[in-house]
């Protein structure tokens, strides 16, 4: 499936809205973010409030606000499909730099999406998606981002998109550290979502500025074709083949620069219904990972465009994840 569901959710919005890390180590990654007893500093994707930005419930400029207010969290994930055009607008990065200073607050990441395919077979069309991504590390500088997240797909035979994948992330690497920006991978689309694929990818570029950002959910490699090229039509698709999801962490984690701690939808307890995050934080805590967990709630955008009342709305969802990592983090 060529399309992300980022893709098809940007799409969609137009009709609801007509490796290490950067050398200077900030003072707020020396401290963790919530009770001093977690191993790990937490952080939001701005991902998780996406019906509220699409709905311009919530502005852009005032998501590091949100962030620290309602959810006493400092760390932060930006999306590139909120940031509506102004990659290059330093004005506008300049401010939301400001405001994230003003709270208190800390740019981890932009996390771009639908710039092209990376892992391209045709050289000439993975040229012009590396290119496409160098605003974006350009923005991540302005910010005070330590890196940005990109997306690594492609057809044909997994060994050669691998080895397109890898030239890409040596060329974007080579712009980025005039900066100090590091490029990291997420599990997210068609190959990169088989964990020892992705894993591979890493090892073959061998590079401490490159990583992956190890999400729990994102682990679906082979899936129906949507109806219709929207949300509703992704929506209505269905996973025919998942990677172990656990097994995928395991594979992702000796190289992870950020986890996504993924929620949809949470029973009588508060646990997540499809992933036990007893035994995922398990496998991170025993990875020695200490950097920034992401929280990345997406039912409420579900609940907005299905109706369905199980899911809780955006706010309310990531306080549970929230409560929930605390809960397991502490057994």
């Amino acid at each position: 499936m060529k399309s992300s569901r980022r893709d098809f959710l940007k799409k969609s919005s137009m009709s609801i809205a007509a490796a290490g890390l950067a050398s200077t180590m900030p003072s707020i990654l020396k401290g963790n973010t919530f009770r001093k007893d977690m191993p790990f500093k937490l952080a939001l994707s701005q991902f998780s409030l996406a019906s509220q930005f699409w709905t311009k419930q919530l502005d852009p400029l005032d998501f590091p606000k949100k962030t620290i207010t309602t959810f006493g969290i400092k760390g932060m994930d930006y999306c590139s499909m909120f940031f509506a055009g102004k990659a290059k607008d330093t004005t506008f990065l300049n401010e939301l730099k400001k405001r994230a200073l003003d709270n208190g607050c800390y740019n981890l990441r932009i996390m771009v999406d639908g710039e092209g395919v990376l892992g391209d077979l045709n050289k000439d069309v993975r040229t012009k998606a590396v290119e496409n991504h160098y605003k974006w590390i350009d923005a991540a500088a302005t910010l005070g981002c330590q890196m940005i997240r990109v997306n690594m797909e492609g057809e044909g035979a997994p060994a050669e998109v691998a080895k397109a994948s890898a030239e890409s992330l040596n060329t974007l690497l080579e712009y980025g550290s005039k900066s100090n920006i590091d490029v990291i991978v997420e599990n997210h689309i068609g190959l990169s979502c088989n964990g020892a694929w992705l894993a591979g990818v890493m090892k073959d570029v061998n590079n401490p500025h490159c990583g992956t950002l190890a999400d729990f959910g994102n682990f679906c490699i082979n899936r129906t074709k949507p109806a219709t090229n929207d949300i509703a039509g992704y929506m209505a698709t269905k996973c025919l083949e998942e990677y172990d999801r656990y097994k995928g962490i395991a594979d992702l984690m000796p190289f992870a620069k950020g986890v996504h701690a993924k929620t949809h939808l949470f029973d009588a307890n508060g646990n997540d219904i499809e992933t036990d995050f007893s035994r995922m934080f398990k496998i991170i805590k025993d990875s020695g990972f200490k950097g920034w967990v992401s929280i990345e709630y997406e039912g409420g955008l579900i609940k907005m465009y299905t109706k369905n009342d199980k899911y809780l709305d955006d706010d309310a969802g990531v306080i549970a994840t929230k409560k929930l990592i605390e809960k397991v983090v502490a057994v």
